[in-house]
């Protein structure tokens, strides 16, 4: 006869077994979370693999639980100076030296730290003084060598860029931020602005609107994106009283247009051009010249504008010493674009009250 107890006692063997092993399980991952050499082994996994916040987040841990693990330490400001942070990096590699005084390695990763702060502080001065190709090599040749994740680094790089009007290489360089952080309202204006510069309004708005999405205060933001705004009203104002003939408001719109921000040469040619041909059309012929002639400052292959300045310019009677002042555009283009725009509209000749031309100067096939 089987006694009760050799039953019963398997049966609350079990009982215990699955009740509480979660329990003990929870306590065993607690513990190995807990354990400095773990957390360092998986932080070295982070860096591997470029998460350097997490990484930064598991040497931290390290170091709580254990105080004086020296690795920690020198892992931890490497990290740091990744990111610039040089002031936390210095006192890690200080501590480690404290720990294991003598490492040669160590102090060679704290000398290049040190010349990595003094570049960048030197950067900012050369923005400052608006030597911005100086900048470009102390963040490129110094900065971004010992700390490749330095943000700070990389937006003034960018700034630098579009001071020096290369904003295909700002588009890039923003990107590259923004991939890691799609909300960084410096990087969002910064990019705004290069496409702004580039004439692309619709891309350099849709980025001026995120960032204000992100901070409705944002005050460069709003001076961005509300000077494109107006911008296009503006220009819009002056083709539409173009369209009415009212011309004299017209002209005004396309000058005040142009005042808003000199610097738009990409955007201000076609405003120059819309210019001139309205003051073409009022008879205002010195400066219907000056008009085109800064359109062609500008792109001086823009045959429209080649047009009308040499038409004016035949009508004022003052070809010669404009060609002369205008050395840079080559004769043969000038001339078959009057040849070509007379011979299209001969009335045209009427308008100026001049003859028709037979002259052989006057009749340049293109080269």
């Amino acid at each position: 006869m089987a006694r009760p107890w050799r039953v019963v006692l398997p049966l609350l063997l079990l009982h215990f077994v699955l009740h509480s092993s979660p329990i003990v399980f929870v306590f065993a991952q607690e513990g190995q979370d807990n354990d400095p050499s773990t957390l360092f082994k998986r932080a070295s996994e982070m860096m591997n693999l470029r998460k350097y916040d997490a990484a930064l987040g598991l040497l931290n841990a390290v170091l709580e639980v254990d105080p004086n693990h020296s690795e920690a330490y020198r892992q931890r400001a490497s990290v740091l100076r990744h990111k610039c942070r040089y002031k936390d990096a210095e006192g890690d590699y200080s501590k480690y030296l404290e720990l294991k005084p003598g490492s040669a390695s160590v102090e060679k990763e704290l000398s290049q730290l040190m010349q990595a702060q003094d570049a960048l502080e030197s950067a900012y001065g050369q923005f400052d003084s608006r030597d911005f190709s100086k900048v470009l090599e102390y963040v490129n040749k110094i900065v971004l060598v010992f700390s490749p994740g330095c943000l700070k680094a990389k937006l003034l790089k960018a700034k630098a860029l579009l001071a020096l009007k290369d904003y295909s290489s700002v588009i890039s360089e923003t990107g590259f931020i923004l991939k890691e952080d799609e909300d960084n309202l410096d990087a969002l204006l910064l990019r705004g602005r290069a496409y702004y510069y580039l004439a692309d309004h619709d891309v350099a708005s849709r980025h001026y609107q995120k960032g204000l999405r992100l901070d409705p205060e944002h005050s460069e933001l709003k001076k961005a994106y509300f000077g494109l705004k107006n911008l296009l009203k503006k220009t819009k104002s002056a083709e539409d009283n173009a369209a009415k003939g009212k011309l004299r408001v017209s002209a005004e719109d396309y000058k005040t247009a142009l005042a808003l921000d000199p610097d738009h040469t990409s955007y201000n040619v076609h405003l120059y051009l819309g210019l001139c041909k309205i003051l073409v059309k009022l008879g205002r012929g010195k400066e219907a010249i000056s008009s085109c002639t800064e359109a062609l400052s500008i792109d001086g292959e823009l045959v429209d504008a080649l047009t009308q300045v040499t038409l004016r310019a035949w009508h004022t009677q003052k070809y010669a010493n404009f060609y002369l002042e205008r050395k840079h555009i080559k004769s043969k283009l000038l001339l078959f674009n009057v040849n070509t725009f007379l011979g299209e509209k001969k009335e045209n000749l009427s308008l100026f009250s001049y003859p028709a031309i037979h002259s052989e100067s006057w009749t340049v096939a293109p080269s």
